[in-house]
């Protein structure tokens, strides 16, 4: 995921124009590849803290970098204290992702920036063959079970606005990928790994999981999974 994903945040982060001297959060770090990335950005003189539930994958083997183990439901981390928060693929396995955003909006300092990066499955609605279709939306049905918003990223520049940021803006990109490639292994992976819950709950057949695996690894077959929304905004003063 990092290795699919870290172009796109980084290409974000730079375009909200943060440097040397700063000072950032990362929300749910995962193996700390952006905050590892971020402590060199912000080099000389800045600090980049990341913070997560579970920090055994994360690697604080860069100067600069403070990992936190930390729950961004509890509250504000440093309240008022960074010129970026950001947060990727979190809030839409977060069970109350509205005081989530809050919490990381009062962790931004006055003129500090924001940015959100959360999946938006509506592509998976015309996912081609029908077969492929009748998966999704199985797997959507297990992950409302779950409680897990998978289309959650439309509503990031709502939320962000209630909360009385300016310059809000959003941009939403889907990768078309092809079986066999990067985004095809991650899905394959994922969902052998998830196999038996999946299974399990009743809301797909193992015919219905072999034919999404065939899927993924026939370089012939085009798809697009994800739409990711990008939200950003500052926070008033500065």
């Amino acid at each position: 995921m990092s290795r699919l994903l870290d172009p796109m945040h980084r290409r974000h982060i730079e375009r909200l124009g943060i440097g040397p001297g700063a000072r950032t959060l990362e929300a749910g770090c995962g193996n700390g590849s952006m905050s590892a990335w971020l402590a060199g950005r912000v080099a000389p003189g800045g600090r980049a803290v990341a913070v997560d539930l579970d920090l055994s994958l994360a690697d604080a083997d860069e100067p600069g970098l403070e990992l936190r183990q930390a729950d961004i439901l509890a509250g504000p981390v440093g309240p008022g204290d960074f010129d970026l928060v950001t947060a990727r693929a979190v809030l839409h396995h977060v069970a109350d992702a509205e005081a989530a955003v809050a919490n990381l909006v009062a962790s931004v300092r006055p003129g500090g920036a924001i940015l959100l990066i959360e999946p938006d499955f509506l592509p998976v609605s015309v996912a081609e063959p029908p077969e492929v279709r009748v998966f999704w939306e199985g797997w959507l049905a297990w992950s409302r079970e779950q409680r897990i918003d998978y289309f959650i990223g439309r509503r990031l520049p709502a939320m962000l606005s209630t909360l009385g940021l300016q310059d809000v803006g959003a941009t939403a990109e889907t990768a078309l990928y092809n079986g066999g490639s990067g985004w095809a292994l991650y899905w394959e992976q994922t969902v052998t790994e998830l196999r038996a819950r999946l299974v399990g709950s009743g809301r797909l057949a193992d015919r219905s999981i072999d034919t999404f695996l065939a899927q993924c690894a026939d370089p012939a077959w085009w798809t697009q999974t994800i739409a990711f929304t990008a939200a950003s905004g500052r926070a008033p003063g500065g």
